[in-house]
């Protein structure tokens, strides 16, 4: 499985040769580096650890050590691809740099995974798509909003597990299937992918192949 490490820019649109306008989110990525190769002799199951993003300081001393191996400077964003060996047409080796060309190509379909955009603490209205109790008539002057009903009293005298209530909404992992690149600018090593993405701006993500 091929992949790389990439951020996040934004959102805008293009037209494809037909006039429709496509939305699609603008990623950036840059140099990988081959940080660690794992083998199944060695280690259970084979893959690679890249690197990305240059670290310019607070590196802790086993990071370092582990950097040194590879003769690569220290780097913020460490990642393992699975069976990474298989797919990729070169050898690999440590301080190996790959690029996007090495990796994607335009017309490409491929996953992409992030963590989503947090919203904080929310109720049941935003959180579940609760639609409250209609019109304010009857006394339920303050009910619109609310939860309602929970569960019972001497029995089950408890809440049941996934029971939908407000609470904490978004930061959680998210994975897109299936997007298209449309277009790889290859000087500036910007990924153009049709539809949106989990994660906000600068954020990190992950494509897969």
């Amino acid at each position: 499985m091929l992949g790389m490490i990439c951020k996040k820019i934004g959102m805008t649109n293009i037209y494809d040769e037909k006039g429709n306008n496509l939305p699609c989110t603008i990623i950036k990525t840059d140099s990988h580096f081959v940080t660690q190769i794992k083998k199944n002799d060695t280690d259970g199951y084979n893959a690679i650890q890249l690197g990305y993003d240059k670290k310019k300081k607070n590196t802790k001393k086993s990071l370092l050590g582990h950097f040194k191996k590879s003769n690569t400077k220290p780097l913020k964003k460490l990642i393992e691809f699975k069976n990474f060996q298989e797919d990729y047409d070169e050898n690999l080796f440590l301080g190996k740099e790959i690029n996007i060309k090495d990796v994607f190509n335009e017309g490409d379909l491929i996953n992409i995974s992030g963590t989503s955009k947090g919203k904080g603490f929310q109720g049941v209205v935003k959180r579940h798509n609760f639609k409250g109790v209609g019109d304010a008539t009857h006394g339920q002057h303050n009910r619109q909003r609310a939860p309602g009903s929970i569960g019972g009293c001497s029995y089950p005298a408890r809440v049941f597990k996934g029971m939908r209530m407000a609470g904490r909404m978004g930061g959680a992992k998210v994975k897109i299937l299936n997007l298209k690149i449309l277009k790889i600018i290859f000087e500036e090593n910007i990924i153009v992918v049709n539809g949106c993405i989990p994660g906000s701006k600068n954020s990190y993500i992950i494509l897969e192949k």
